[in-house]
Order: C-alpha cells, then structure tokens, then sequence
C-alpha cells in the first residue's frame, strides 16, 4: 500500500478585509474512502447566498468532520490580522481533531501560510514548486508534535473541493453572525454588508463612529469621534 496522508483538511478564512466582526476559518477533513463531493461545490464567493445555504449542509454530510473557527475583531486589535487568522484556524483544527483525531495534512488557499507558526522563513522548511499553470505550492513541514504539513495552493478554493468546503461553510456561519449581531448596532447594515466597507457602511461610520465590534486599530471612518 502507498504511503501518504491518512486525514487530509481543506481550510479557507472569510472577513479578513471585513471593518467589523470576527475572521472566521473554516475546515474540512476527509480521507481516501470519502465519497464525491456535492454537486455544485465552488468557491463561496462564486455562489449566490442561497446557494451557499443550501450547499452547506451538504458539504457537513460529505465531510468526515467540519467546524468554524472565529477570532474576534478584539483579538484582530490585539493580535493583527495574521495571527487572528492563525487562531481561528487553530480552534477550527482542534475541533476537527477532537472528532477525528490527528490531522495529517492542511491545505489552504493563496500562497501565504497562516496557520503554522512563524518562522525566519517560510521557505526553509519546506519547498516551493510550479504546476502546469504557474500557481506554486508550498509545503511547510509540521515536524513532530508541531501539528499537520501545510500546503498552499493558488486558487485552492476553486480546484480543491475541500478548501472550496470549507469556504462555504465559513461564509454561511460569519453571515448568520453579522446578520444577528445586526439586530443590536443597526445603524451600521451589516445584515445587508456583512461588516465590509460598503458605502453605507463607511457612511455610518463617519455619522456615527466604530463601535466595539468594529477593528479599532484599522482606518476607519469616524474613529477619532468615538474617542
């Protein structure tokens, strides 16, 4: 039998340019007996919200195990973006791994690796390769008791059916959070916006200032009024 990766996760974030709210990351495990994806599965961004609504639940059933992982817009503040990122990751890993056990692999979309620790470089630790397309793929070796290998993937979320998973599944979750979150500043639209910087977005900023779930260490429009 070939040796290789027993538990293999797709993992994509949602929010990280969003003005309020979590950054949200989530993930999907799956192993060589996983049967096909669902019909439909894509990038979440290139689906309509219904879409992705409806999607999610089965992108659940298909997966071994899924989850979410939120970092707070003050632990953004606190943090940085990068290592919010790298925290939501990680809750959303250690979940997954409480149903399932160790991960061996994690693959996530771009060309950065967020979720392992930083080090002097990125580069040492693994190698930098190019497929037909010109997209590089990085490999970030765990190491012993340092946790699952991290790939990175150029456009991940639209040729991996689990980075494009787990995108769906952040999507939804981070929606259905700034849509109740909504209901108590709704001053600011984020049912409609989502906490990005739609005009009326930026508009009640500047009307009314950041409020405590907006990302205070970032421009925003009306910080200095809220003191």
């Amino acid at each position: 039998m070939a040796a290789g990766p027993r538990l293999v996760a797709g993992m994509d974030e949602v929010g990280r340019g969003a003005l309020a709210g979590p950054v949200s990351v989530g993930v999907v495990v799956i192993d060589a007996r996983t049967r096909t994806a669902p019909q439909g599965i894509a990038d979440s961004k290139l689906l309509t919200p219904a879409a992705r609504v409806d999607l999610a639940p089965k992108v659940r059933r298909w997966a071994l195990a899924s989850a979410v992982g939120h970092a707070s817009a003050a632990e953004i503040d606190e943090q940085g973006i990068i290592a919010a990122l790298r925290l939501a990751g990680r809750r959303a890993l250690h979940q997954v791994q409480s149903e399932v056990g160790n991960v061996d692999v994690v693959l996530l979309d771009g060309k950065h690796d967020w979720l392992s620790d930083p080090g002097p470089d990125l580069f040492a630790a693994g190698g930098l390769t190019g497929d037909d397309d010109g997209a590089g793929v990085l490999v970030s070796e765990g190491g012993a008791g340092a946790g699952p290998d991290v790939v990175t993937m150029i456009k991940a979320d639209m040729r991996c059916s689990t980075v494009a998973g787990a995108s769906v599944l952040a999507k939804v979750e981070r929606d259905a959070i700034l849509t109740e979150l909504a209901a108590d500043h709704p001053q600011y639209g984020w049912e409609a916006n989502k906490g990005y910087s739609a005009p009326a977005h930026l508009d009640a900023l500047a009307n009314h200032g950041p409020c405590v779930l907006h990302r205070r260490s970032w421009n925003l429009p009306g910080a200095m009024m809220a003191g």
